[in-house]
């Protein structure tokens, strides 16, 4: 039997600021949609929800191609690496009972670790 949360036990979790318009756009369409929190990941730290959706899992999203484009070195590009899946991991543990990870092909690299 599938399990139903109220909208504002749910949690949308997307990389950037500027991906949240798009998460928002995609939920529209369900009931109580103005009620879900969708946030980018960096506003996840001490959020709890029962569900929680994190979008936009694509390559070049996940990390952040912006991000590892800048790097100087391979010191601060191993950061950049550890600080992007710093953040998914924050966002999908926000997440009391459900997790849904949703993005297109190709995936970020970082999913591979949740088929393992």
């Amino acid at each position: 039997m599938p399990t139903e949360f109220a909208p504002g036990e749910i949690g949308v979790f997307v990389r950037t600021p500027q991906l949240v318009t798009r998460a928002r756009a995609a939920v529209a369409g369900l009931a109580g949609a103005a009620e879900m929190t969708t946030v980018p990941m960096s506003l996840a730290k001490g959020l709890e929800f029962c569900a929680v959706v994190v979008m936009a899992c694509d390559e070049g999203v996940l990390p952040l191609d912006e991000r590892v484009a800048d790097a100087a070195d391979e010191a601060e590009l191993d950061d950049i690496y550890e600080t992007e899946c710093r953040l998914l991991y924050v966002a999908c543990t926000r997440a009391g009972e459900h997790l849904l990870l949703a993005g297109m092909l190709p995936a970020s690299e970082y999913l591979a670790d949740f088929t393992s």
